[in-house]
C-alpha cells in the first residue's frame, strides 16, 4: 500500500532532520512538521477512508507504532540538545565574578514616619496603645461626648457595621479604654488605620492616624504647646515655625489646630519663580488638631475633672510623611509601586 509506505519512511526522515537540527527552536519546527495537527502524520492519517475496511486496522497500528517512534525520537534529541545547551553555559560561568546581591525590600513611609513619631513621644514617656479597629459606637463617639444626633458625626463619613458597631473614624477609642482601665496619670499616643466614608485624589477610605492623650493634675495648654512644639521640630526640623489657631472639636476644649511653616518652600509661599502649591502661597501647612480634655469625656470615664485636666491631639500620618518625603500624591502610598517604595530604602 502506498499509504504504509509513506507512513514508514517518516521515520528516517525525521531522524536525518533530527541530525541536521542545532536549536530547541529548529527542533520544535520539526515537531510540528511531523507529530502537529496539520503535520505529515496527522495529513496521512486523514487519508485513511480511501482505504479499504479490511486494510484500515493493519493502517492504524502501523501508524501508532510510526507515532511512538517519532515521538521518541523526538524527546531523545531534545534531551541532548538541553544538556548540550547547559554545558555551554556552565563553560561560560566565571566563578570569580562578584555574586549579584539580593533585592532588599523597604518600609513602607507610613511605617518610617509612624515608627519615628512613636519614637519621639517614647522617649517623652509615652506609652503606645493599641485597639479594635472594629469599634462600638460608644467608644468611638458616645464617651468623646459625641452622643447621637450630634452634628459632629456628620464630619466623619462614618462606615457603620450596625447601628451600634462601626469602623472605627479616629483612635481616640483608645484613650477612652485607656482611661476607663488606668488611673491618672496617664501618656500615651494611639497609632493606627482609620476609616471613612470618602475617596477622592486627596481622601481614602482607609487611613493612618495618631493620637495622643495626657492627663494628671495641673496640666496646661502651656504643657500642649510645649509638647507639639517640641516634637513637631523633632521631626520636621529645628528651624520649623509652629502656630495655634483656635478651632472646634467635641472632645477637647479650648480646641486648636496646628499649622508649621511649610517644608517644601521653606515658609516662602513660593518656589524660585513659582507659587508654592503646599501651601497655597501661605507659607503655612496645617498639621494636626489638638485641645484641652472637655471635661464631658472625663466624667464619660469616671475621672474627676475638678481634680484632673489633659489635653489631647491627633495627626494624619500620611499627611505627615507626603511633608516629610515631599510626595505630592496621596494615592501612592496605597498604589504599593515598587519604584515608589524603594526609595525609602
Amino acid at each position: 500500500m502506498d499509504l504504509l509506505k509513506e507512513l514508514e519512511s517518516l521515520v528516517p526522515e525525521l531522524e536525518r532532520g533530527l541530525d541536521q537540527a542545532s536549536s530547541l527552536t529548529e527542533l520544535e519546527e520539526l515537531r510540528v512538521a511531523f507529530l502537529g495537527r496539520k503535520g505529515r502524520l496527522a495529513q496521512i492519517m486523514g487519508r485513511l477512508p480511501e482505504l479499504s475496511p479490511e486494510d484500515r486496522p493493519r493502517l492504524g497500528q502501523a501508524a501508532n507504532g510510526v507515532k511512538m517512534a517519532l515521538t521518541e525520537r523526538f524527546e531523545g534529541r531534545k534531551t541532548a540538545l538541553e544538556a548540550a545547551s547547559e554545558a555551554a553555559a556552565l563553560s561560560r560561568f566565571d566563578p570569580t565574578l562578584p555574586g549579584r546581591a539580593p533585592w532588599r525590600g523597604s518600609l513602607h513611609p507610613d511605617t518610617l514616619v509612624m515608627e519615628e513619631i512613636c519614637s519621639v513621644f517614647r522617649g517623652l514617656g509615652y506609652d503606645i496603645v493599641t485597639g479594635p479597629e472594629v469599634e462600638m459606637d460608644h467608644y468611638n463617639f458616645e464617651a468623646l461626648n459625641m452622643p447621637a444626633e450630634h452634628p459632629a458625626r456628620d464630619m466623619q463619613d462614618t462606615l457603620y457595621v450596625t447601628e451600634s458597631i462601626l469602623m472605627r473614624t479616629h483612635t481616640s477609642p483608645l484613650q477612652v479604654r485607656t482611661m476607663l482601665a488606668r488611673k491618672p496619670p496617664v501618656a500615651i499616643i494611639a497609632p493606627g488605620k482609620v476609616y471613612r466614608r470618602d475617596s477622592d485624589i486627596t481622601h481614602t477610605p482607609m487611613f493612618h492616624q495618631i493620637e495622643g492623650l495626657m492627663v494628671d493634675k495641673g496640666v496646661s495648654m502651656a504643657d500642649l504647646r510645649g509638647t507639639l512644639t517640641s516634637f513637631l521640630r523633632t521631626v520636621f526640623g529645628g528651624d520649623t515655625r509652629v502656630r495655634f489657631r483656635p478651632s472646634f472639636f467635641p472632645f477637647t476644649e479650648p480646641s486648636a489646630e496646628v499649622d508649621i511653616s511649610c517644608c517644601i518652600c521653606g515658609g516662602k509661599g513660593h518656589v524660585g519663580n513659582e507659587p508654592c502649591r503646599v501651601c497655597k502661597t501661605t507659607g503655612w501647612v496645617e498639621i494636626l488638631g489638638c485641645g484641652m480634655v472637655d471635661p464631658a469625656v472625663f466624667t464619660a470615664v469616671g475621672y474627676d475633672p475638678e481634680e484632673y485636666t489633659g489635653f489631647a491631639f491627633g495627626l494624619g500620618v500620611e499627611r505627615v510623611a507626603m511633608l516629610k518625603y515631599g510626595i505630592g500624591d496621596l494615592r501612592m502610598f496605597f498604589e504599593n509601586d515598587v519604584r515608589f517604595l524603594s526609595q525609602f530604602r
